[in-house]
């Protein structure tokens, strides 16, 4: 099964970062690809042999000892970039995939922004062009694909609430989703009679389907696989599948569902006339990850920019395809923006004020119509694109390495103590993220026992640390699922260190002995 629980448990203006973060000399990385994090001359250990977190716990050790190394040699460098944020030193947070922290440096943007708007009571009027056009390119996308919203849920609301649902329309979604993605398209359900079909997701390490014959490391090929066996069963009803929605990574357990390979499985499937349209729940990847949303191929994507981009709260990323490329050649969903004040009023005779480009060049810039909603918060949006240039600077790869080396190496200590069947995040580098979701329990049972979860999250505080517990629903797409397990779930990000690692293991190992 997929989990036992008999196991062990206004950019123009920015100023430059206090630290030189594009010195090779203070952090070699620029890669995703993490397990290349050292770089030429920096330390006599690499890391392309740790393919893996291995499956005992005296390998994970040696790796795990290894990649410590390595992360230690960078320390002085990210301590220097902790000092960019005002946290509370006597806490250690690991909680972002919840609320970031905005930087000092925006902070005093944002200070100053406000007290400027009030100085000359200006208003929040326009489509905030520049700002737009500041932060497309960190996320490889045109300034007319990019919007700066809410949040992921107000993201996820315009792109679902926005395609024209035919009665009878199917999403393919999972059963790890966030109420941010599951309630708009709940609405849409209940007002145009869509279906919702759930694909169950595997958990943790290694997944038991029968048509692989038995158990089996799961990897990205597996979440194809179920996609596209849920794709055969819906058209074999007679069926219309309309639309994939799925989180990348999922809040539960942070698996980075492989974004690039549902694209193309939804391309692959789409028939003539009849596209799959293609929703990510990215509510984690900017500031985590680093991609470009282009060459992905989704057609939308909703994120947040208040928790790994630690820009102020009440505001996301939101990304639209506005153009046909190479990396998705097919036609752009036909979209109505539902939360705007530009929406034409006025079409010429004969014109379909909606048809969009079937192209490299758009034929509108569907983005303004979208940012451009009455009177906004002019300075919280300015922040927000602070806070992405900020990234723009330190390098959004280097960012990327560093939390997510620091997330392996977590893993290699929970693997040492716990046991690598405690993971409820895989441990294949190519689905794996910042989030660490695992059970700290020596008695398996206790997984099962939302108080004891809430309880270990609560001991953790009273020693400084912040983290969380999350409800996993445990299945596979052919046995049915039992009670939720409620692991715990770390993030790592780049105001921490190896050290903080090496604590937070040291304090839930001691609690998970007290509880017993």
């Amino acid at each position: 099964m997929s989990k036992e629980i008999g196991t062990n448990g206004g950019i123009a203006n920015s100023t430059s970062c206090d630290i030189d973060a594009s010195d090779a000399n203070s952090w070699q990385a620029t890669r995703r690809d993490f397990l290349r994090m050292v770089g030429a001359g920096a330390g006599a250990v690499t890391l392309a042999s740790l393919t893996g977190c291995g499956g005992s716990n005296a390998t994970a050790a040696v790796q795990s000892q290894a990649l410590r190394a390595s992360l230690a040699a960078e320390e002085a460098f990210w301590i220097d970039v902790k000092r960019l944020f005002a946290l509370n030193p006597d806490k250690t947070f690991m909680n972002i995939g919840t609320a970031g922290s905005m930087p000092r440096r925006v902070l005093d943007y944002f200070e100053e922004a406000n007290l400027n708007q009030a100085r000359e009571s200006l208003n929040g009027y326009g489509s905030f062009a520049n700002e737009r056009r500041a932060i497309a390119p960190g996320f490889g996308v045109d300034p007319d694909e990019i919007v700066i919203s809410g949040n992921t849920s107000d993201g996820m609301n315009h792109a679902i609430g926005g395609i024209d649902w035919q009665k009878g329309d199917v999403i393919i979604t999972t059963n790890h989703e966030h109420p941010g993605g599951d309630v708009p398209m709940q609405i849409a359900a209940d007002r145009y009679g869509l279906e919702i079909v759930r694909v169950a997701l595997p958990v943790g390490t290694s997944v038991y389907l029968p048509s692989e014959g038995g158990t089996t490391t799961h990897t990205a090929q597996t979440y194809v696989n179920l996609f596209d066996k849920k794709i055969s069963e819906i058209r074999a009803q007679g069926k219309r599948v309309r639309a994939m929605v799925w989180s990348a990574p999922t809040y539960k357990t942070g698996t980075l569902l492989p974004i690039r390979k549902l694209v193309q499985l939804a391309i692959q499937r789409s028939v003539a006339n009849d596209p799959i349209i293609t929703v990510v729940d990215g509510a984690h990847l900017p500031g985590m990850m680093n991609l470009n949303y282009a060459e992905q191929g989704m057609d939308f994507m909703a994120g947040a920019a208040h928790k790994w981009q630690c820009g102020p709260g009440s505001t996301g990323i939101l990304i639209v395809r506005n153009k046909v490329r190479a990396s998705n050649t097919l036609p752009l969903p036909r979209y109505f923006p539902v939360v705007t004040s530009s929406y034409s009023t006025v079409n010429s005779a004969g014109v379909d004020w909606h048809a969009r480009a079937t192209g490299p060049t758009e034929t509108y810039d569907i983005a303004a119509t979208i940012q451009s909603c009455g009177s906004k918060h002019a300075p919280l949006i300015r922040a927000a694109a602070e806070a992405c240039a900020m990234w723009d600077e330190m390098g959004r790869d280097k960012i990327e390495t560093y939390t997510l080396s620091l997330s392996k190496y977590l893993k290699q200590l929970i693997i040492e103590r716990w046991g690598v069947n405690s993971l409820y995040s895989p441990d294949e580098d190519e689905l794996a993220c910042a989030l660490t979701s695992f059970s700290p329990f020596l008695t398996p049972s206790k997984i099962l026992d939302r108080d004891a979860s809430s309880g270990m999250v609560a001991a953790l505080a009273a020693k400084g640390f912040v983290v969380r517990n999350v409800n996993v629903p445990i299945g596979h797409p052919d046995a049915p699922e039992s009670a939720d397990h409620w692991p715990l779930r770390i993030s790592t990000h780049l105001w921490q260190s190896v050290s903080d690692i090496d604590r937070l293991v040291d304090a839930m190992w001691e609690e998970a002995r007290n509880i017993g």
